[in-house]
């Protein structure tokens, strides 16, 4: 006779209709009563009980983004799966479609400025420097369905004879660094630039953060809205600026003032800033040496309590928010067009993929904090979203097991599949196969990933900086 192992276990859910309201382990940081509580707030509670009630349809399009490659019937069965026995129905696609725009965006909006925000604590690896918290601004596109609801909104981009591409979405936010955690996101049509996303999301800003950011943030203006708000900055500049050295300081760094243009009844606009100029000597795994000249401009003007090198340092963690880029659209997106057909509908798909992300790295930080001093970089988005999507199918961990335990199935996979503890300096492809806009660059850079050494040498440019090409 074989030998037979029976498993029994008991799934607790949420009532009648409302059962499939749940997204597994993560419903304990996206619970009922938040949910519930966003959806009185935002005046979006049902008028009567229907099969898809508000609640169901909020968990309904947060699974969306947990499985973008399903369609809605198969995302619903995902749900369901572990909820055998009970006498649930299997609405039409249809339904789905009305249910959601009946929620609206609003509700998944607010879910999401409820769950970001900053996480990290004294003790967390890579958040501070110096006693500043490192916060990055970074923006990206979003390629939308080529449908014309879309485009009169989204319009797509264009030559001199036709339109080309994908509808494309920009997507602007601030990233806590040391966690990857979003504080703040903005997004619209791409016809707007990153500074004018960017200018919204300034009042998430603290006295105690350090601001890094791409050449694109260098304007005047911009980085005086960030010390507005008693933050200081670390931005990389454009070489079209020609500063003026007018105080040389010990680090080979230097203090200058930017002006922006003339207005009337204001002057001119001015900022003292230190410039750090430096040339970026890269030694990649094959031989190949490439040498860079960089600029940065900060408001951190004592060169003994911030050496130019180490804030040349610190400036590489502004790839974070572009590792939290990655994580969106190459892990829960796996590179795919955004699935809804109609503007609304794209904003609260846009807000439920940014909470699910939150969600996740929530988790993540709890697992982190079994382990004090453990770098959040070691831990894989790709296995707590794997973990997550079979707690979904499973219906497990919905409600908090008793006695309450910090950490679940999510956060035992995270520690059991840690990543290298030292991350290696590895330079990206620059080279895709198709669309890719490093185009004109084939054969400049590496073709596959490499490993490399970095070398910093501070040095002012008295000719100023070389243009860079499109990278």
């Amino acid at each position: 006779m074989r030998e037979k192992s029976v498993i029994t276990r008991t799934i607790e859910v949420a009532g009648g209709v409302f059962a499939p309201g749940h997204l597994g382990e993560l419903t304990q940081i996206v619970d009922f009563a938040l949910v519930d509580a966003v959806l009185v707030e935002t005046r979006a509670v049902q008028r009567r009980i229907r099969l898809l009630p508000a609640r169901v349809v909020v968990y309904f399009v947060l699974a969306l983004a947990l499985f973008e490659d399903c369609s809605y019937r198969a995302v619903w069965d995902k749900l369901t799966a572990g909820l055998v026995g009970l006498p649930l129905v299997r609405p039409h696609t249809s339904s789905f479609s009305r249910a959601r725009r009946r929620l609206g965006a609003r509700p998944l909006r607010v879910l999401f400025e409820t769950l970001a925000g900053t996480v990290a604590d004294r003790g967390t690896p890579g958040a501070w420097w110096c006693g500043l918290r490192t916060v990055a601004f970074d923006g990206t596109s979003l390629q939308l369905p080529d449908r014309v609801p879309v485009t009169d909104r989204f319009p797509k981009r264009s030559g001199p004879e036709r339109e080309f591409g994908y509808p494309l979405l920009r997507l602007v936010t601030l990233v806590e660094t040391g966690t990857r955690a979003v504080m703040a996101a903005a997004f619209g049509p791409e016809s707007e630039g990153e500074l004018h996303y960017a200018n919204r999301l300034l009042a998430r800003l603290e006295a105690t953060m350090l601001v890094l950011a791409d050449a694109g943030f260098d304007a005047i203006g911009f980085l005086h809205g960030i010390r507005a708000t008693g933050a200081q900055f670390l931005v990389r500049s454009s070489a079209t600026r020609r500063p003026l050295v007018q105080d040389r300081l010990p680090d080979g760094s230097y203090l200058t003032r930017l002006t922006a243009q003339y207005r009337a009844g204001r002057g001119y606009d001015m900022l003292t800033v230190r410039v750090i100029e430096a040339w970026i000597t890269v030694r990649l795994a094959d031989g190949t040496i490439r040498r860079e000249q960089w600029r940065l401009l900060t408001s951190l003007t004592d060169p003994t309590r911030y050496p130019a090198e180490r804030l040349v340092t610190l400036y590489h963690e502004r790839w974070q928010a572009e590792t939290a880029y990655a994580s969106v659209k190459a892990t829960l997106l796996d590179g795919r067009v955004l699935r809804s057909g109609h503007p609304a509908d794209l904003d609260q798909e846009v807000w439920g993929i940014l909470a699910v992300y939150q969600a996740l790295i929530r988790t993540a930080l709890d697992a982190a904090a079994q382990q004090p001093g453990l770098d959040m970089d070691r831990l894989s988005f790709t296995v707590a979203l794997n973990a997550a999507r079979d707690q979904v199918v499973t219906a497990s961990g919905i409600l908090p097991a008793d006695p309450i335990r910090l950490i679940g199935a999510i956060g035992r996979a995270l520690l059991a599949n840690l990543l290298p503890p030292r991350r290696r300096q590895r330079m990206k492809a620059r080279s895709l196969k198709s669309h890719s806009k490093y185009a004109p660059n084939v054969g400049k850079h590496p073709a596959t990933t490499q490993n490399y050494t970095l070398h910093t040498e501070i040095a002012i440019m008295e000719k100023g900086l070389a243009s860079r090409s499109n990278r």
